[in-house]
């Protein structure tokens, strides 16, 4: 793994940023090069209190403070003094280069047969994390950390790199991972760790094809399946909550995608139902609040995939009713029927690429409006309001909210009751995660042109939500959590 240091009998590790590789062996020294924490340089001598060194990775020599080295032969008499010292950085937030400079020292030493999974899950979590603070805000103008993501480059820790929204994401490509899940000796935590840094819903290439993109999260839910009841057993809290929450929503993911397909869904929708109720929310951290917020939400986006399927062929009297028909391939088309019209001759139609939830359709008491959940992406989920007029039946669609769902953004909005009193009404939840932002509101609407007459954060402050809230939905929605 450590490809500048491959071949070496004596390796300084460089401990501190900015150290200067200068000409002589004097702080007056010309500056060859600024080195970085992690870097492995060849040990040629010593000169005073400097060393005499080769540095493979940008093909120079030169001196170095011996204080500012760490020395090491690479001989598996090393390995306990490497290792302890692994153990100490790993955890350590800005020595990730160092830590990786260790784990190749480490790797490089130790006998083959000695070698356990901790080293690779301690190279996989300081990798993961250092890819998270490299596209932090700040990280993309630090040079120090841009040193840093080459530096452990040199060692074959690959850093790949997502654009999307016109924002830069970078992600480990999780070699060491998926080490630690190939050995069996490897610990519950460390195979746990594993597959959460294998799973992540950010580091998903944008640019995969929906074929591509499928096999991926068939891949991903496999992996997160390696995680057995007996190894949960064993898990602190915590990350059983994020493994619960991962596999929630990967597994809405996998349900809208069956669904799409034609296949039968609701096994995996209600999985993910489950496993979003599995969280313990009394141990959830202020990191993983945010984490549950976006699992909820992409559950939320497919929880009509846990009903049954429902396909209404026929007409009752004179309340309409939906039913669906193929379009063109890969197209789903929407007819709202009543006795009077028939799917040759529907009050209206509208065709869609994704899924149009039929269990979700809701009919007001005077049969003029009608509520149809369509989910046109795994993360999105859309309401059509159909409603009759003086001019025939009309649709408007209502979106989570004003972002991007080709994007990073989600989001859903929900049916949640009829108001029928005064002017006719329709009660709303919303929730989405735009730009990073989350909001969840409820709201009260016009049915006439779904202006907000009022909205809340919770369903409590409205005194509407409390008449009219439509029973079904208050036991089936994820917002209420």
């Amino acid at each position: 793994m450590i490809a500048a240091a491959a071949a070496l009998a004596a390796v300084a590790i460089v401990t501190q940023d900015s150290a200067a590789l200068r000409a002589t062996p004097r702080d007056s020294g010309t500056t060859q090069a600024q080195l970085t924490a992690g870097d492995a340089l060849e040990v040629r001598g010593e000169r005073m209190d400097y060393l005499q060194v080769y540095d493979h990775r940008r093909e120079r020599a030169g001196f170095v403070k011996a204080s500012q080295v760490r020395l090491t032969n690479a001989r598996a008499a090393d390995t306990n003094e490497l290792l302890a010292v692994l153990r100490f950085v790993r955890d350590t937030p800005g020595q990730e280069a160092l830590g990786v400079g260790y784990a190749a020292a480490y790797l490089k030493a130790a006998p083959a047969n000695a070698i356990t999974a901790e080293p690779f899950d301690a190279l996989g979590s300081m990798a993961e994390r250092l890819a998270r603070r490299a596209s932090s805000r700040n990280g993309s103008t630090d040079n120090k950390l841009a040193a840093h993501l080459e530096g452990v480059a040199t060692y074959g820790v690959r850093i790949l790199s997502y654009e999307q929204d016109g924002a830069v994401r970078l992600c480990y490509d999780g070699e060491a991972f998926r080490r630690v899940l190939a050995m069996k000796e490897a610990t519950p935590e460390q195979r746990a760790r594993a597959a959460l840094g294998l799973t992540r819903h950010d580091c998903v290439d944008p640019t995969l094809r929906a074929t591509e993109l499928a096999a991926l999260n068939r891949w991903r839910g496999d992996v997160l399946q390696r995680i057995t009841d007996a190894d949960m057993s064993q898990l602190p809290e915590q990350l059983k909550n994020r493994l619960h929450l991962r596999r929630a929503g990967l597994q809405a993911t996998l349900a809208f995608e069956q669904a799409r397909r034609g296949e039968a869904a609701q096994a995996m929708g209600q999985s993910a139902v489950v496993e979003l109720a599995a969280v313990n929310k009394a141990e959830l951290s202020d990191d993983d609040q945010t984490e549950y917020s976006d699992a909820a939400i992409r559950v939320g986006a497919s929880r009509w995939a846990a009903e049954p399927p429902i396909n209404l062929a026929k007409s009752t009297a004179n309340r309409p009713t939906l039913i669906t028909q193929p379009g063109q391939p890969g197209e789903t088309c929407v007819l709202l029927t009543d006795a009077q019209h028939d799917a040759a001759h529907p009050l209206l139609r509208r065709c869609t690429w994704g899924v149009a939830w039929l269990a979700s359709a809701g009919t007001n008491a005077a049969g003029t409006a009608v509520s149809l959940a369509v989910q046109p992406l795994a993360t999105w989920r859309e309401l059509w309001l159909m409603k009759r007029t003086s001019e025939g039946w009309r649709l408007d669609v209502l979106p989570p909210a004003a972002g991007n769902p080709l994007g990073a953004d989600t989001g859903y909005v929900e049916f949640a009751g009829w108001v029928p009193e005064g002017e006719p009404r329709v009660l709303l939840a919303r929730e989405s995660k735009v730009e990073g932002k989350l909001s969840r509101r409820f709201e009260v609407s016009k049915l006439a042109d779904c202006a907000i007459d009022k909205q809340a954060s919770t369903p409590q402050l409205l005194a509407m939500f409390q008449r009219w809230q439509d029973p079904a939905w208050k036991r089936q929605s994820v917002s209420l959590r």
